[in-house]
């Protein structure tokens, strides 16, 4: 509240005859104020203290990422690194991150998901990270529940007090409201606190990683900060996952196939989330599912239909569809839980999805190339040759086809192992579905390793008619060429008549820029011209001295000349021409794996 709002408040209040109260509530102000400046000194003093403990934590990783990009840290070439080698840092990485808490586990299971941002040996030992955080005492819980909805034994009829679950964040566990049977989510006490603190390091931290990385990881790593922010901040947020829960099973109340449980909006808060429990197997238990006689083929098929449809046609889905967050119903219907991680798509993304999926119906390699470069996710200048063997590779793959073993070892092995310097460059919404994208293909994997996604996506395109629209799209981008091209036939003429006339009469200026490094060519020549010319001077000063004078001034002169011998003989020896960023070719690449 700022200074001339109060003083219009106390006045009225003084005119209505309670100035007392007024001043009361000027006192609870700015007693609420001291108390949010105590909470932000003792965040500054909390991240403070986790920075110490990060920066003590990671340092040996760090040097150790920083000599194998220079032998001796400041100068030098690349130090070859074995897969044995890189093997044990991925589990000192992974060690790293459990010791560090619950913040740190939550960046290494999204870390696990994002090829662009590590080599592939760390993204399988990070796979295996699971939520290993111990179970806090009810006693530490309760007064977060009874804080947020009231006395336990007044609001629940029932109330098991052993969690059922648990997770870095929060713990579940089940209750009885009204003879129904329910799950309780309850955050963990004190943890966002925590939370922010970390992040608090991660963002003072980030420039440092994006300055050091390679350049085609720095855009990786500043959009990964990002989403990890938003992605663990709404996950801590149980009234934006209450919100998510009722919007994406409002989408599916006329499919009896899905199933995500009910909210019971008066015993649930922004701390505790109280929903109906719904039983089911396991998806991934497959004797379970194989006992209970459920086509694992069709239910696969469901569950990516289900994702199909909140994608392109919901613009809001279930971000997590890792087996822990997902059952199956005895009549083998899908039940989907936790909805912390969620995700939305624009509608110009969902139009760029669905050329993506209409490029893959078509079998349009190149297609599919220009959807990626449409999300930006990708570099329009990649190596496009390369490209179309990597999508290609993945196409098929995705088609559950058996695939030469020399083709994988070559193309995979090349491809993988620098995805993390690869031109991919992944934006917030589409590194989540990626990660769906991602996690699902692994559950297909364990349902039915034949199963082909891609022919699911080409009856989706069919079904809808997009395959029609698609040439729809087609001919309208062809008109829209058209009617380019004839305003500029009408316009360029002019334009080139005025030049020609300023060139005839000699009023044509041609400006040139040359792109260059740190240090451009032409400030190159400036600097080897004078230091060539101090040289020249220099010599010719120190010859004269050494003929007429003795004592120690030729000396000094000649340990002049000596300098700027070597200062000249250094400029010579600096790159030459223009400094570019060159177009990542497959030909760089396999000179990256022969260094």
């Amino acid at each position: 509240m700022d200074d001339d709002t109060t003083r219009s408040s106390l006045a009225a209040a003084v005119a209505d005859g309670v100035s007392s109260d007024a001043d009361g509530a000027a006192a609870d102000e700015q007693s609420a104020a001291s108390d949010t400046d105590a909470d932000t000194d003792w965040l500054r003093l909390r991240a403070l203290v986790r920075l110490v403990a990060v920066v003590r934590e990671f340092l040996p990783l760090a040097l150790t990422y920083l000599r194998d990009r220079r032998r001796f840290l400041l100068f030098g070439r690349r130090r070859q690194v074995t897969a044995d080698q890189q093997t044990a840092r991925a589990e000192r990485l992974l060690d790293s991150l459990v010791a560090l808490g619950p913040t740190f586990i939550k960046l290494g299971q999204i870390l696990s998901t994002r090829p662009d941002a590590l080599p592939r040996t760390y993204i399988d030992v990070l796979s295996r990270l699971q939520d290993r955080v111990p179970a806090d005492d009810w006693d530490e819980v309760r007064p977060v529940v009874e804080s947020d909805l009231g006395p336990v034994d007044e609001v629940f009829d029932d109330f098991d007090t052993e969690p059922i679950s648990g997770a870095s964040l929060g713990q579940v566990y089940t209750a009885r409201v009204d003879g129904q049977q329910v799950a309780v989510k309850v955050l963990r006490p004190d943890i966002r606190p925590r939370v922010e603190a970390d992040l608090r390091v991660i963002d003072a931290l980030m420039p440092l990683l994006t300055a050091t990385a390679p350049q085609g990881q720095a855009y990786t790593l500043q959009n990964l900060g990002r989403e990890f922010a938003d992605a663990i901040r709404e996950e801590m947020d149980y009234a934006h996952e209450a919100a998510m829960l009722r919007t994406i099973r409002d989408n599916f109340a006329d499919d009896e196939s899905i199933i995500v449980p009910e909210v019971l909006v008066d015993h649930s808060s922004p701390r505790v989330l109280t929903m109906e429990y719904v039983d089911g197997i396991k998806i991934d238990d497959v004797d379970a599912l194989d006992e209970a006689g459920i086509d694992r083929t069709a239910l696969i098929r469901r569950l990516e239909s289900a994702y199909i449809q909140m994608i392109l046609e919901d613009g809001v889905f279930h971000a997590d569809p890792h087996p822990g967050n997902l059952a199956v119903k005895r009549d083998g219907s899908i039940v989907f839980y936790d909805f912390g991680m969620t995700g939305r798509v624009s509608q110009e993304l969902q139009n760029n999805i669905l050329d993506f999926y209409v490029a893959i119906a078509r079998d349009d390699i190149d297609g599919v190339i220009d959807a990626f470069v449409a999300m930006d996710a990708l570099d329009p200048t990649a190596d496009r040759e390369l490209m179309r063997e990597v999508f290609d590779l993945a196409i098929e793959s995705f088609r559950g086809n058996d695939l030469d073993d020399y083709r994988i070892e070559q193309l995979v092995g090349e491809f993988q192992s620098n995805i993390y310097e690869f031109p991919l460059r992944l934006p917030q919404q589409v590194a989540l579905i990626v990660r769906v994208t991602t996690v699902l293909d692994g559950v297909a994997g364990t349902l039915d390793p034949e199963f082909d996604v891609i022919a699911l996506i080409t009856d989706y395109v069919r079904e809808e008619g997009y395959g029609e629209e698609g040439v729809k799209r087609v001919v309208e981008s062809t008109q829209k060429e058209i009617q380019a091209t004839a305003q500029s036939l009408v316009r360029v003429p002019p334009k080139l008549e005025r030049v020609l006339d300023r060139a005839e009469r000699g009023n044509l200026a041609l400006g040139i820029v040359l792109a260059g490094g740190r240090e451009e060519p032409w400030d190159r020549f400036a600097k080897r011209l004078c230091l060539g010319i101090l040289l020249a001077a220099s010599v010719a000063a120190t010859l004269l001295l050494v003929a007429t004078t003795t004592g120690p001034v030729p000396l000094v002169a000649a340990a002049g000349t000596a300098v700027l011998c070597l200062l000249f003989a250094q400029s010579l020896r600096g790159k030459r021409g223009l400094r570019v960023s060159p177009q990542f070719t497959r030909q760089e690449m396999r000179q990256r794996r022969r260094e």
